[in-house]
This record gives structure tokens, sequence and C-alpha cells, in this order.
């Protein structure tokens, strides 16, 4: 599988500068990111050991609250840990009734041993592993699970994998080789922690400017000069209209889950 472009991929602009971009673009994530399918969470649950229904969850970096919103449904007892003030304020309209604390995943604001299962949906990226290991397991009572999961374009829908080329193209990334399942979470977790792992395909049909909307919220999007984003959206929705003259387009995704008891 290749590497999702939802990750950061230039290293140019530091870390935090580059995650707190998101804030500037809060409603229209909202608006055009994709959520999760229900088999996920029937995936965390095998793969933790434990029913979400009633459980005490932290999602960590949870954004506008789109992974959030899917633990809720499920029964769980959500609090939210978010760092961006866009996000922290989107979240609370998209979710009124969810507690929602600033901070992130390095220095949880959260009582030690006050959670069952701590979630990052698609945000692990942005802590520091050596920080944020310690502070899951301080949270987490014993035998609390840590889940982490990222959802990528499916390589296996080949306009998606043209797509993702032209991405990295224009971002000056490379195209990575596709590593396995267990090596991609190999390298994001550190040495000693075991882990079981679980992809999920799944799909959703949208407007193309839906699609343009989720690409445009990619933050390493937000951190460029504005007219070559502009350009680069010009072309592209050119292009995709060209393939989908009904201008409705079919996401194809697969998410890949990784679930640790640390």
């Amino acid at each position: 599988m290749t590497k999702p472009v939802t990750k950061p991929v230039t290293g140019r602009v530091p870390k935090p500068v580059q995650a707190r971009s998101f804030d500037a673009v809060a409603a229209a994530y909202d608006a055009n990111r994709p959520s999760y399918p229900p088999a996920l969470f029937d995936a965390i649950e095998d793969l933790a050991g434990l029913p979400l229904a009633g459980a005490r969850v932290a999602d960590v970096g949870a954004g506008t609250g789109l992974g959030t919103a899917r633990l809720c449904e499920r029964g769980a007892r959500v609090t939210a840990v978010e760092p961006g003030d866009g996000m922290a304020e989107q979240f609370r309209r998209s979710l009124p009734d969810v507690p929602v604390v600033r901070g992130d995943g390095n220095s949880l604001p959260l009582r030690t041993g006050s959670v069952d299962l701590i979630t990052y949906a698609q945000a692990w990226h942005w802590t520091d592993p050596a920080r944020s290991v310690p502070e899951a397991r301080r949270v987490l009572r014993p035998g609390g699970a840590l889940a982490l999961w990222w959802n990528d374009a499916d390589p296996s829908a080949r306009w998606l994998l043209d797509q993702e080329r032209r991405l990295r193209t224009f971002f000056g990334a490379e195209i990575p080789a596709a590593p396995d399942d267990r090596a991609r979470f190999r390298a994001a977790l550190p040495d000693g922690i075991g882990f079981r792992t679980r992809q999920v395909a799944w799909s959703r049909r949208v407007p193309l400017e839906v699609h343009l909307g989720n690409l445009a919220t990619l933050s390493d999007f937000l951190i460029r000069e504005p007219a070559a984003v502009r350009d680069y959206f010009d072309r592209e929705r050119a292009l995709l209209a060209a393939l989908f003259p009904d201008g409705e387009v079919e996401e194809a995704y697969v998410v890949s889950l990784a679930v640790a008891h640390p």
C-alpha cells in the first residue's frame, strides 16, 4: 500500500506548525473529510478485547470529531483531546454534548488510570512516541488498549493511485515502496510494544467538489503558496471532471488499524 498523503511528507515545516494549520479550515475539514466504517469499530473491539459500549475512551487529536462521533454511536463514554483552537470550536458545534479538553498526546490532560481505551484517528504521526507512549501508559487503566488507525486511498483503485502520484509530485515527495502493514506500525511504535493489526476496506460516493474539498484540507496544501495550490486544483478539477462526467466519484479506502496494550 502506498504511504498515506494525509501524513506530513515534506519535513520542511515544524510538525506542531503543520498540525495547527488545520485550524484555518476546520469547517471544510468537518464537511469534506471521510468518516470511518462500522467494521473498523468491530475490529477495535475484537483486537482490544473490550466492548465500546460503556467504555471510557480518550480520542486524542480528535479534530472536528469525525472519529469521536462514531465511538459515541457505539456507546462509548468519550473525552476528546484536541490542541487546535479552530478544530476544538468546530468539534463543540458538531458534538455539543461530548467533552473536549485542550491538549495533545505528548502531555495528556487526563488522570492516571482513567480510561479503558485511547484512540488516535489519523493523529498519531503528530506525536513524539517517546512522550506519547509513556503518557498512554499513564492514562490507561491496567489492561487498557491503545488504538491507532489511518484511512488511506485504496491502491487497487487506479484513479486514486494516479492521483496520489500527482500529489506527491506537487509536494516534492518521493513515492515510497509499499511497506507491509506490520512494518508501518512497527515504524510508528517504539520497540518492545506488541500490537495486532487489521485492515478494513470501504468506500463512499461523493460529489466531485466534496472530493476536492477533502484533498484541500491536507496539511501540506495548507502551508503552501495559495497561487500554486489554486493552479493544482484547477488542473485536478479539469482532469477529474473528464474522468467522472456525472460529477460523482467513488472514493475507495483501506483503514489500517493497530491495537496495542502498552
